[in-house]
């Protein structure tokens, strides 16, 4: 069929009233700017345009990949990939469209028909052996988004140099091969095996449970929300894998709705304003714990009720630093141990907690870069190499617990967390108790992260180049950095900055963990041992920073690091100078 008869009505449609309007700058973002494909894949507003998500950008990058993988794996065809999607607009159309361009290169697709939780992708990828997955989901951003994540075939998301390969490719290869969305349903290279996978998947979910016979014995009563998403099914065979009572629900926010009508970003790590219809519905069934997934399930939000009127919405970093202690302390019961013993993971911009824990404790912690691509492949080298990695995590409220996916997952996290929540309430403690314990034994461990939003890429260069090089935003002749040497009154003690490849704690100024100039991160120690990233998203237009601070109390870390936080964000910042729009932390 001939692009010119098969093109998406509605995005043509669009195109044509633009050039009948004449809006010249308009069609000039849409269309001499194409969708960057990285490490993340794909991620940006559904419309018409090279620059946007729609049935021909994700033909063209199925094309890319397809390609790519033809290249370097010669069992691909008979591998096949995994296909999946989430409840979002065009989420099926744009699986249908991926599926159908490898079935068109007689590749064998496992083409998941029904709405799926984002870990359930590269769980199929590991069972079935398949050369690759992709799902297409947008996660937690908002509602005129989507997006396309791959999988490789080791079941983790792709990292270098995979993301290149498949951008050239992508370019090689504009020229759609097929707009065919019934071949997923007439090939019979297609087939879905996510019934059977979910299964399998309940039932390795099920040996994270330490307490399964008695999980079901307590007053304690959950409630949960969806977000508007895929999650609840899920959720609910989770619980039921756990032997958990049943959870009470969100009504408004448990069926999938890709206009999520009750709130503007469908993140709960927005925090309250994201929760606030859970409260309510937590209020209502006397529900002490209130658990929350976005909208693809992959990442899981915890808040809790310590009094009558008084929530406690608990950071990535706290549930964390709550998980890794809960699940350590239940590994050191386990007969099944390697020789090397348990191994824990965390990205370089979340708590410091964990490792200090694994230094006390005597097992085994290391961070990596920010983002599970990095998290999923480093688990998977050190299981290679004896260890049992059984806990990574990112503040961002991404958990994986054991190794049933090496990637975050909502889905079995939640499952555990209620596990611990009724251990500790047969103790007559609340989740927020263990906590303060845990900082009692290791020390107060605070965080202040937060984000700018900052639509102009040439803004966040000038930014970012004053950090490095002073007023002059430019290389000296020697090419020196001129990295600020003091923030909030405490001498920088170190600099990494993981763009440009420089950090002075190192003999030869080369940092340990890899460097790109495709995004910013520069990470500060000062002289009190606090840490401070300031990064850009990868998926979104934000520049973010992430900080913390340990001391003796939570009072004196906090009103620390807050100092701290407010002259950095003056100095190197400066939001209004620079028109940055502002999320509270």
């Amino acid at each position: 069929m001939s692009y010119s008869a098969a093109a998406n009505p509605s995005t043509r449609a669009e195109i044509e009233a633009l050039v009948n309007q004449k809006a010249w700058k308009d069609l000039d973002s849409l269309l001499t700017e194409r969708m960057a494909f990285g490490t993340a894949g794909l991620r940006a507003a559904m419309g018409a345009g090279f620059s946007r998500m729609n049935d021909l950008t994700v033909i063209q990058a199925t094309q890319g990949l397809c390609q790519y993988m033809l290249k370097v794996n010669p069992d691909v065809s008979k591998q096949g990939v995994v296909v999946g999607h989430d409840h979002r607009h065009h989420s099926l159309s744009f699986a249908q469209l991926t599926a159908a361009v490898f079935i068109s290169k007689g590749i064998k697709v496992y083409y998941y028909k029904n709405l799926t939780h984002t870990p359930l992708v590269p769980y199929g990828v590991k069972k079935l052996k398949a050369a690759a997955g992709i799902m297409i989901t947008a996660s937690h951003n908002p509602k005129q988004d989507n997006g396309y994540k791959v999988y490789w075939s080791n079941a983790c998301q792709i990292i270098p140099p995979h993301d290149t390969g498949i951008a050239d490719m992508i370019l090689q290869h504009l020229q759609p091969w097929t707009w065919d969305y019934e071949l997923c349903q007439t090939s019979p290279l297609s087939s879905d095996p996510s019934e059977q996978l979910a299964v399998e998947y309940f039932e390795d979910v099920k040996k994270l449970s330490y307490y399964h016979d008695t999980n079901s014995t307590t007053d304690l009563t959950f409630c949960y929300t969806a977000m508007h998403g895929v999650g609840w099914p899920f959720a609910e065979r989770s619980f039921k894998a756990f032997g958990h009572k049943p959870f009470v629900i969100t009504p408004e926010q448990v069926e999938p709705n890709p206009d999520f009508p009750t709130v503007e970003y469908p993140n709960p790590e927005e925090g309250k304003g994201a929760l606030t219809l859970a409260m309510k519905a937590a209020d209502a069934a006397n529900a002490r714990i209130i658990l929350a997934n976005d909208p693809d399930a992959d990442r899981l939000a915890i808040a809790e009720k310590l009094s009558s009127t008084d929530w406690h919405i608990y950071s990535g970093n706290e549930i964390g630093s709550i998980l890794g202690c809960w699940v350590w302390e239940n590994y050191q019961k386990s007969s099944k141990k390697s020789d090397k013993g348990a191994a824990m993971l965390a990205s370089t911009v979340s708590s410091k907690m964990l490792e200090v824990v694994a230094k006390k404790e005597g097992f085994y912690f290391e961070d990596t870069l920010t983002g599970f691509k990095w998290l999923g492949n480093r688990a998977i080298t050190l299981s290679e190499q004896g260890y049992d990695v059984v806990f990574a995590f990112e503040e961002a409220i991404g958990f994986m617990v054991g190794d049933i996916v090496h990637d975050k997952d909502g889905v079995s996290a939640l499952s555990v967390v209620a596990e611990l929540a009724v251990e500790l309430s047969r103790k007559g403690m609340r989740v927020y108790d263990y906590l303060q314990q845990l900082y009692q034994r290791y020390g107060f461990f605070v965080s202040n992260n937060s984000y700018f939003i900052c639509h102009e890429a040439a803004t966040i260069q000038s930014i970012f180049d004053k950090i490095r090089y002073g007023a002059k935003r430019a290389p000296a002749p020697d090419h020196s950095y001129s990295y600020p040497t003091h923030l909030g009154g405490f001498k920088v003690t170190s600099v990494r900055d993981l763009t440009v490849g420089y950090d002075t704690s190192t003999s030869d100024h080369i940092p340990k963990l890899p460097s790109s100039a495709s995004s910013q991160m520069i990470t500060f120690r000062l002289e009190n041992d606090c840490v401070i990233t300031l990064r850009t998203s990868g998926t979104e237009p934000k520049i973010k920073y992430y900080s913390e601070l340990s001391g003796s109390s939570k009072e004196s870390a906090t009103a620390s690091l807050d100092a701290i936080i407010a002259d950095m964000t003056d100095k190197l910042l400066e939001p209004q100078a620079n028109k940055l729009g502002y999320r509270k932390p």
